[in-house]
């Protein structure tokens, strides 16, 4: 039975059959040749169930806050306010990609709106500071990346309603490893451009009343994460609440700067309604297919089969890990999230380990997925952007980042109080 899943998937995804068609005619076989009773009779109830949830309006709402604050503008000074501060680095302007897009991770919640975002602004800068090409988009993808692990983030969403966590909780436990994680990718940059000086380009003009005119340019992305983590903390809102007041933040600084007009709102509004469309329906084609693998008894399987192997809580974990590396190559993230937490995170919780923990570890594998060829979505968003040469540039320059993520995961396992502790010091 598990032979067949993984063929008949493997098949699917061969043939570049879209995620959610994927999952939806997976979950139909299973259901004709394994079930014994007709369970898509009950797709109807299963899809409004898994799109009706109140939480996951908050969905649209991240995605929209991140078209506004990509089409009005706002993020190219956040950018050029970050380059002066950080330009006297080695690598100068890298240091800048990966420093705004924590920024705007912090107001954003998508990784594929952050790269692109960044990018945008980013790309242009390569060849008039004769930056190495390779490792500065690999800091533009790797960096994007961030959007999903620094708070507000959509996946921590997901992640909450699949496995009933704490939101707040999972997005205080993301800080501490998001900013470390920026901080080893920079570290990556630094020791780069220290060992062959001539990837660092050359730095940008600045000076001292430069940086302190930048300044501020850095206020609107503090100003959006204070509304809505703030909000959250504060407990004036919930997540989806924080949401719609980011949105309002968003505006109220887009027109600010007379940058709110009909051509700029329709972007937005297409831009947000785009990927929301592509969100909600891999969520529901998941869905239906986690309830055909639940009632045909996979998922139980799955999950004897990996306590039976007799690997330990390290071992296990490291082989859940291996297996996270290697679909990463080949599944779409929100999917391969969706998809696999029904039946791994129960095994996970049963080794002991905490479950907003595993949140974290699991969101740092799938930023790892947006940059492993051949399937990793940020580097054909960076491609995307530049507009000119191979892709196998982007590949081969975000590669070293995906060693910091694998580090991190090493040392998050050593010592998980590094994600913990500020959840136990905020709420207890």
């Amino acid at each position: 039975m598990l032979s067949t899943a993984l063929l008949l998937l493997i098949f699917l995804l061969a043939l570049s059959v879209p995620v959610a068609a994927v999952m939806g005619v997976l979950g139909l076989a299973l259901n004709q040749f394994y079930a014994s009773m007709p369970l898509h009779r009950a797709m109807g109830e299963i899809i409004w169930n898994a799109s009706s949830e109140y939480i996951l309006i908050a969905i649209p709402l991240f995605v929209m806050l991140g078209e506004i604050l990509l089409r009005s503008g706002i993020a190219e000074r956040v950018y050029n306010g970050i380059a002066q501060w950080l330009s006297w680095l080695p690598g100068g302007l890298m240091h800048a990609n990966i420093g705004t897009c924590a920024m705007f991770a912090a107001t954003s919640g998508s990784s594929v709106a952050t790269a692109a975002t960044i990018g945008t602004v980013a790309i242009p800068e390569i060849r008039k500071h004769n930056y190495h090409e390779a490792l500065f988009l690999g800091t533009i993808a790797a960096g994007g990346t961030l959007g999903i692990l620094i708070p507000p983030s959509i996946n921590f969403i997901l992640y909450g309603l699949l496995t009933n966590t704490s939101v707040p909780r999972l997005y205080l436990a993301g800080f501490v490893p998001g900013f470390m994680l920026a901080g080893f990718f920079m570290i990556i940059v630094l020791v780069a451009c220290l060992l062959d000086r001539a990837k660092g380009g050359t730095p940008i003009e600045t000076s001292w009343g430069r940086r302190l005119r930048a300044l501020p340019a850095l206020l609107p992305p503090l100003a959006i994460f204070l509304v809505v983590v703030g909000s959250i903390y504060v407990g004036i809102a919930t997540p989806t609440e924080a949401a719609s007041l980011g949105v309002i933040a968003a505006l109220i600084l887009a027109a600010s700067e007379r940058r709110v007009s009909f051509v700029m709102l329709r972007g937005v509004a297409e831009g947000t309604m785009r990927t929301t469309a592509m969100i909600m329906l891999i969520i529901m084609a998941a869905q239906f297919l986690n309830f055909v693998l639940a009632s045909i008894g996979l998922t139980d399987g799955l999950g004897k089969l990996i306590e039976n192997l007799g690997l330990g809580k390290i071992g296990t974990m490291l082989l859940i890990i291996v297996f996270y590396l290697i679909l990463g190559c080949f599944m779409e993230t929100i999917s391969m999230m969706i998809l696999t937490t029904p039946f791994i995170a129960p095994i996970v919780f049963k080794l002991g380990w905490d479950p907003v923990w595993w949140g974290i570890v699991l969101t740092i594998l799938i930023e790892a997925a947006l940059i492993t060829p051949p399937v990793g979505l940020n580097l054909y968003v960076v491609q995307g952007m530049r507009g000119r040469g191979s892709i196998n540039e982007v590949i081969r320059g975000s590669l070293p980042f995906v060693g910091a993520m694998i580090v991190l995961i090493v040392l998050l396992m050593a010592v998980p109080e590094v994600a913990l502790w500020l959840p136990k010091f905020v709420m207890g």
